[in-house]
């Protein structure tokens, strides 16, 4: 071997062993960083199991080997600490809203919701459904309520942080959700200007998380007397917004009753809880206005 060869090869060695040794420096670094420990309070309830009553469980995370938002937190919980959590989730990028739920007295989704950095502990809950006298107290902003609340809806709660929507989609399906026209297509493009194209903004974005509905007492009180909620009106007016949509007669008249649209008091619970930052409640108003000039 020339000596110009041996020089290269050596020099080869040299540099492989000095990245192996910063990438073992780097993971002795990891692992003796301190445990960054955060307890995390989950809603707990199992039908199978009716005579335990919903309770609040603790679990400690060490945040230095966890990921930033709190569906990661969850996810650790389940597949290291404990199984039997059960909770909704999907696509992790705020998209499909399966993993709505009360988070620090906040309807949000859980993997846009990033985990505090303090001491404090996060406690988490499923989405609030109840009717009951006990929502005044938790609109009031007493963090106590919530337990109160849920404990007087478990009938809503599937288990742990899961909800029953049955409800929630039974009324979306009733506003029937699609375009409509008086005569059949004609096997055409159906156009539409930048301008009618442009009102549809900030309401075809709703993943229907329900996490605005269940945010309002309104619909904690009425949603079985035949108020749509938030979310399920925003998309009513979506499909009246639409210039392709030919049925606002129809649509308009389906509101036509005391609870269906009017049981809203423009609280704007609704506006500040949507995790995409739509305004329901600036829709609503926009479908009142219509139905006073239908």
């Amino acid at each position: 071997m020339s000596l110009s060869m041996f020089s290269s090869v050596a020099k080869r060695s040299l540099q492989s062993t000095s990245r192996a040794t910063r990438t073992l420096a780097t993971a002795a670094s990891s692992s003796d960083k301190p445990a960054q420990l955060k307890t995390f309070q989950i809603y707990r309830w199992n039908p199978d199991q009716p005579a335990e009553k919903p309770h609040l469980q603790s679990y400690q995370i060490d945040m230095s080997k966890c990921g930033p938002m709190v569906l990661d937190a969850i996810l650790k919980i389940k597949n290291e600490l404990d199984p039997t959590l059960t909770f909704r989730r999907s696509c992790r990028e705020g998209i499909c809203g399966s993993c709505a739920m009360n988070i620090d007295g906040v309807n949000t989704l859980a993997c846009l919701k990033r985990i505090e950095k303090d001491n404090k502990d996060m406690k988490i809950y499923p989405l609030p459904h109840s009717q009951s006298i006990d929502s005044v107290i938790y609109a009031a902003g007493r963090a106590v309520s919530l337990m109160i609340l849920l404990r007087r809806a478990t009938v809503y709660i599937i288990k742990d942080l899961v909800p029953d929507m049955t409800q929630f989609y039974k009324q979306y399906k009733a506003i029937e959700p699609f375009l409509q026209a008086e005569k059949p297509a004609d096997g055409k493009e159906h156009l539409q200007s930048r301008e009618d194209r442009k009102k549809l903004d900030g309401m075809y974005e709703c993943i229907l998380c329900a996490c605005c509905s269940t945010s309002c007492p309104s619909y904690w009180w009425n949603q079985d007397a035949g108020y749509l909620g938030p979310a399920v009106l925003m998309q009513a007016y979506r499909w009246i917004a639409d210039s392709r949509d030919q049925m606002t007669s129809k649509r308009l008249e389906k509101l036509q009753n005391p609870f269906s649209l009017y049981r809203c008091h423009t609280i704007f619970n609704c506006t500040k809880t949507c995790p995409k930052g739509l305004n329901p409640a600036k829709a609503i108003a926009a479908l009142k206005q219509e139905m006073s000039t239908a």
